[in-house]
């Protein structure tokens, strides 16, 4: 099959462009035999690497409409041995070479649905907007079809209007822009010319005016689903093995409102598409590591709440119940918001009796204003209720376009926040500005942050609080006329951070150099000096990075970095001083796609710290092997086998030796966005030489034959397994062992202390060793030495004692979601957050 060259004409340029209406769809097979007829457009100029030139590889596009849907069929001639395309699963389509079409139908220069596909049909959808990165959380229901021919390939695109969102009028006025990705070459070209010499991507769309009299329609959807699962997973506190069930049922709604705005409803979302996070260093880390949200209800749509500053970080929602969500466009606004129930304070082990039942209430509120054609203006509210506890956010932020390559934005921020049992609340400003040049050889950023304090965002994404920081960034780019070398040049940088009086925090300078090669391929040196202060000591850090990545190969594609020099050592072990050691850390990833239908990714992360000597201090090592079969367009196989270990020297880190195995694998048959059915498997072994020591129901056994062998009758009682009848259970046993320190287990012991059984581990002792402020007393009545030991109602009140030194603050019954924590100042007591009442701290010098 060939697609005819022969016959291709152009309409001539004009000022306004009017997409045809068809009586019938345009089909695939019209365009693979035959003459074809009149193209679109062939004027396909690059964007990257030779910016105007004409595609390099003879493009052709057609367009047409009927009452229901768009229709775009792309014809692209090249040699079919170097095209590159897979059958893969919806939107992994990384490394293949593509065609896209914008549509930004409110052609307010600022938003654009993107539709894309590989030569072979495999859809990617996304919405890109001004000033963020492209949101490929949209998902819409679409046609496309794909064929390889003896001259390059054919795409046919199918966008039903009832899977857009437009103003609702008799004719319509859209931007649109047409591409295709040719990836050997690093090559993007695009009808009409998108260039980088101005600064936008969509207001630089070509017009098209008519399709009359179309709308969405009446369009309500409906998507239930139900989850069942069975685990079997260790229990900790009883150092036994335990299993259970889960089952789920749920649904999502979605209903149109006058064909702009969108009204999404959920009940227990559906979560099981989620992939695990990707794999990151987490160790030795001075603030929080940031993972990125994953749960589809939350990343759908989400850039309408996006503003400078992370202020709405879903994934602070830990188990959502029931939600509602508005976005869309009316007139001249963007809309956004969400109200959402959280049921993780219910759900923790940790939580006191006064949160029974309870459940913490979300919300959020975002309207964005277009100013001109190219600026904006918006408002966004936030707010978190448990209890008598709130935190509030209200934020100002404008982007203004400041002729052909300039911009400026800018954010005004107050908090209010309560935490419980706290009669006072806590306010806190923050501003953000920055100012950005955008070009084809010079791109330009500076950017300042002020944080009191007393911000706090308990809702959103802030590495710390308290500073004012200075960036400024410049980069320079030579992009010579030759095929191999697309371009090069140097960036500089340089930050600074302050504490509120002025002293000096952070400082860093650094420059890179980069070149662009043909073939997806980056190289890049880079080298950064800088000064911190941390516990009150200074350091002078310093790194060196090398890093590669290409996908020169149709086959292969690598990415590495190794980088090395000077840091400190944030989590010193108890006693002893941050020192400023010798770090190295290498990663590398790397992507074999066997066949057009398997692939194999492989990413090998290692970290160190040593002493200046050359001693080891912490090391962490992460492996992710993940295999990805494509049955069909439709259906996948996956699995994914994830390695970490954590360890290093306990007198020089406090760091505690940690090994994680886990194994994940997913069948997917996936008809479309909204319909899909998911079978999955996953293994993971934590800490295996611990669990090795532990009573496991093997291990159990073996004691009650043991004991049976000498004339004994034992009977385990696994609790929480099965239904336990309370008034069967046996009081004639001459001896009881209480293994498990549960509720349950808790209550079972008491009811036999009650009724005169022995046991080995009486209930009155087991019960006092649960409360450390109890044993704190007997230990000090036996005189045993104790560290100081505080308790405090609320996490606050701790704050005085900090000045004779650091805490080392504990829970006081369970384990907490993070373990016990050391606490040097008042900015990382704060970090905690939420603690059950009462707050038990110590100090051991």
């Amino acid at each position: 099959m060939s697609a005819q060259s022969a016959g291709e004409r152009v309409n001539v340029p004009r000022a306004e462009f009017t997409i045809p209406r068809v009586d019938r769809p345009l089909e695939l097979e019209d365009f693979l035999k035959g003459s074809l007829p009149e193209a679109w457009t062939t004027d396909f100029r690059q964007r990257d690497p030779g910016d105007g030139n004409p595609v390099s590889q003879r493009t052709a596009a057609y367009l047409a409409h009927d009452d229901r849907s768009l229709y775009v069929v792309f014809v692209c001639h090249d040699d079919p041995a170097k095209v590159r395309a897979r059958i893969a699963r919806r939107e992994d389509t990384d490394g293949d070479d593509a065609v896209v079409v914008y549509l930004d139908t409110f052609r307010d220069r600022e938003r654009a649905y993107m539709f894309m596909t590989n030569p072979l049909g495999v859809q990617l959808d996304g919405i890109f907007t001004e000033g963020q990165d492209e949101d490929l959380s949209f998902d819409a229901v679409w046609q496309s079809e794909g064929r390889l021919t003896a001259d390059g390939y054919v795409v046919r695109i199918v966008i039903p209007f009832r899977s857009l969102r437009f103003p609702r009028a008799s004719t319509q006025t859209w931007g649109i822009a047409l591409g295709r990705i040719i990836r050997r070459n690093s090559e993007e070209a695009y009808w009409p010319h998108l260039t980088k010499r101005v600064k936008g991507f969509v207001p630089q769309f070509n017009v098209v005016q008519g399709l009359p009299n179309i709308s969405p329609g009446r369009n309500v959807q409906f998507n239930p689903y139900t989850m069942f699962a069975r685990a079997r997973f260790l229990d900790e506190d009883a150092a036994d093995i335990r299993s259970a069930g889960d089952q789920r049922v749920g649904v999502d709604a979605k209903l149109v409102v006058r064909d702009a705005l969108t009204l999404d409803a959920t009940i227990n979302p559906d979560f099981s598409q989620v992939e695990t996070d990707d794999p990151q260093v987490t160790v030795n880390e001075r603030f929080e590591v940031f993972f990125p949200e994953k749960r589809p209800f939350f990343i759908e749509n989400s850039g309408y709440f996006q503003t400078p500053v992370n202020l709405f970080f879903s994934r602070r929602i830990v188990d959502p119940g029931a939600g509602l969500r508005l976005s869309g466009k009316a007139g001249r606004w963007a809309l956004g918001a969400i109200a959402i129930n959280d049921r993780a304070p219910v759900e923790r082990e940790d939580v006191p009796e006064l949160l029974a039942g309870r459940r913490a209430g979300v919300a959020a509120l975002r309207a964005q204003r277009e100013l001109g054609e190219e600026s904006t203006i918006g408002l966004l509210a936030t707010d978190r209720e448990l209890d008598r506890s709130f935190a509030r956010m209200l934020a100002l932020d404008s982007r203004l376009k400041l002729g052909k390559n300039w911009a400026f934005s800018g954010q005004l921020m107050r908090s209010e926040t309560r935490e419980l049992n706290h009669a006072a609340g806590v306010s806190g400003f923050g501003a953000f500005a920055a100012l950005e040049r955008e070009g084809r050889h010079l791109d330009y950023k500076g950017s300042y942050v002020h944080f009191d304090p007393q911000f706090s965002v308990p809702l959103g994404f802030v590495e710390r609080v308290g500073i004012r920081q200075l960036e400024q960034e410049v980069q320079h780019k030579w992009r010579p006329k030759g095929r191999a070398v697309l371009a090069y040049g140097p960036t500089a940088s340089v930050t600074y951070v302050w504490d509120p009086d002025g002293r000096q925090l952070d400082r860093e300078l650094a420059a890179e150099f980069q070149v662009e090669l043909v073939g997806e391929t980056d190289v890049k040196l880079k080298r950064a000096e800088a000064f911190e202060l941390f516990d009150g000591v200074p350091f002078r850090p310093d790194e060196t990075k090398a890093s590669l990545k290409t996908e020169w190969l149709k086959w292969l594609a690598f990415d590495g970095s190794y980088k090395w020099g000077g840091a400190v050592n944030h989590d010193p072990a108890h006693g002893l001083a941050p020192f400023l050691g010798r770090a190295a850390e290498a990663e590398f990833g790397i992507t074999l796609r066997a066949t057009s239908r398997l692939w194999v990714g492989q990413t090998f992360i290692h970290s160190r710290l040593n002493t200046r000597a050359g001693s080891p201090v912490l090391t962490e090592r992460l492996w992710r092997s993940k295999i990805n079969y494509q049955v069909s367009r439709f259906l996948s196989l996956r699995a994914i086998v994830d390695y970490r270990a954590e360890f290093g020297d306990t007198t020089l880190a406090d760091i505690a030796d940690k090994k994680r195995w886990s194994a994940d694998v997913l069948m997917t048959y996936l008809v479309n966005p909204g319909t899909a059915l998911q079978v999955g498997y996953t293994d993971q072994y934590e800490n295996l030489a611990l669990i090795a020591g532990s009573v496991e129901r093997s291990r159990l056994s073996e004691i009650v034959r043991a004991l049976g062998a000498l004339g004994a009758t034992a009977n385990p009682v696994h609790l929480g397994d099965n239904l336990f009848d309370v008034a069967e259970e046996r009081l004639d046993y001459d001896l009881y062992v209480l293994k498990n320190k549960s509720d349950l287990a808790m209550s079972v012991a008491a009811d036999l202390y009650s009724a005169g059984a022995a046991l080995l581990n009486p209930y009155p002792v087991s019960a006092m060793l649960r409360d450390r402020i109890v044993t704190f007393r007997v230990l000090r009545a036996a005189e045993v030495p104790v560290p100081e030991t505080f308790v405090a109602s609320h996490i606050s009140q701790l704050l005085p004692a900090l000045d004779r030194g650091p805490l080392i603050v504990k829970p006081y019954r369970r384990p907490w979601r993070w373990g016990i924590e050391v606490v040097r100042d008042a900015a990382e007591l704060a970090a905690l957050g939420p603690i059950e009442e009462p707050v038990f701290a110590q100090r051991y010098h």
